[in-house]
């Protein structure tokens, strides 16, 4: 093993220390309900359902349980932390409507892993059939904070026009409804939180190089130290069950660590988090998982970060959690110029997602993005704006001094202002 079990928890403690930070003023107040979908919040990279019982969205402040009391229905995700989008949209499909979750068999065949994973009873089992007292068919929202944006405009374009590839290498009576489409308008609306339209540039600074393992190795190197290396652990859970990563009869903490840490998928897929987050990565997602045109989509930015008077470069103003510092920096004095183009107009961020990527895809998309004045437009990414001195995770209350419930309400509130 090239570092102590010490210094993998040593890791853990410190990175899973960024869930902490400061939330705000609702978003503008919408008209009056509409419609009771259920709402779905989607988690980001490193999230959670709940920890130790303690909830993702909201912390102490329990947004979840806030929305019901308001008379809204949240159905609370729970899907790979890690995980590429794509195997996050096949988890979410088999948690909302029940049986096990199918990766796909072209998919799994082209990146090595396994095409089966966990059986869920379904949070949400009616999910598109047609509801016998109403005669309305069963739509949902959702919400997706961070990574969760591109994960839930990805599960949307999915349900509409499944995948090509998928149809054509597997046999009719092994696919995937998730993959066969036809299942447009089952999705009202589409509100992303501090998401990366277009990735974000603070994984590049997070990256290995060399043999020094990238910050996603060593992360989840010491949540699984930390949790004794079950596949269930009651401390967190890595969801990566479908590259192997369950520890085996009889086999020793020691060597599970040291064949997690020797597996090729740190440095040879393109079927993980670390690269969707990659400027790069987005761009392959944004080219199919466009905006559908029967639903609408709202995103909200969040800064915390202005520009230093002197060099130009954007550092972390009071507000933003100090853990945050470093990539805040990193990508606020960033440039490239191949394969693609990033200039200042990435630098102002939250401490991990530039503002200019939180509107809404624009590399390698169609999507047209607008600036909400209180009529939705339909097809469209309808931009709520930035809220100012607010960093990533204080945007859902994570360990907040602030109530980010009021916030929430105002999500729901638009949502479920939507005309059926």
């Amino acid at each position: 093993m090239k570092r102590s079990l010490s210094g993998y928890l040593l890791a853990f403690l410190l990175t899973f220390s960024i869930l902490t930070s400061a939330v705000v003023a609702p978003a503008n107040a919408a008209e009056p309900k509409q419609n009771n979908y259920p709402i779905v919040l989607v988690h980001g990279f490193a999230g959670f359902d709940s920890l130790a019982g303690v909830p993702y969205w909201g912390f102490a402040y329990n947004i979840p349980k806030d929305l019901k009391s308001h008379g809204y229905i949240p159905i609370v995700a729970s899907i790979g932390p890690f995980s590429s989008n794509w195997d996050r949209c096949c988890e979410l499909y088999a948690q909302l409507v029940g049986g096990r979750v199918d990766y796909g068999k072209v998919h799994s065949e082209k990146y090595g892993h396994e095409r089966y994973g966990r059986t869920y009873p379904g949070l949400y089992p009616q999910f598109g059939s047609t509801d016998p007292e109403t005669g309305k068919r069963c739509k949902i929202h959702l919400i997706g904070h961070s990574m969760g944006g591109p994960t839930v405009r990805a599960f949307a374009a999915l349900l509409a026009n499944g995948s090509q590839e998928e149809r054509e290498g597997t046999p009719a009576d092994e696919l995937s409804p998730l993959f066969a489409g036809n299942m447009a308008g089952l999705i009202k609306g589409v509100l992303t939180i501090a998401s990366p339209g277009d990735g974000t540039t603070a994984v590049y600074g997070l990256a290995g190089k060399g043999d020094k393992p990238s910050f996603l190795q060593q992360f989840v190197l010491g949540l699984t130290s930390l949790a004794g290396g079950t596949a269930a652990s009651q401390v967190y859970d890595v969801y990566l069950d479908q590259w192997g990563f369950k520890r085996q009869a009889g086999e020793s903490l020691q060597a599970y660590l040291q064949r997690i840490e020797s597996s090729e998928i740190w440095q040879n897929t393109h079927d993980l988090s670390v690269w969707d987050l990659k400027p790069d990565g987005a761009r392959e997602l944004n080219a199919w998982a466009s905006a559908q045109p029967d639903i609408y989509y709202f995103s909200q930015g969040a800064s915390c970060t202005r520009k230093n008077a002197i060099t130009g470069y954007h550092v972390p103003t009071s507000k933003m959690s100090p853990i945050f510092w470093p990539t805040a920096l990193y990508i606020g004095s960033y440039t490239q110029t191949r394969p693609f183009v990033i200039d200042k107009s990435w630098w102002e961020n939250d401490g991990l997602v530039s503002v200019a990527t939180a509107d809404g895809p624009r590399a390698g998309s169609t999507d047209e993005i607008v600036i909400y004045d209180g009529e939705p437009q339909i097809g469209k990414w309808n931009y709520l704006g930035t809220l100012k001195n607010i960093d990533h995770m204080s945007m859902v209350g994570i360990l907040s001094a602030n109530d980010p419930r009021p916030l929430f309400r105002s999500y729901a509130e638009l949502l479920a202002s939507l005309p059926e």
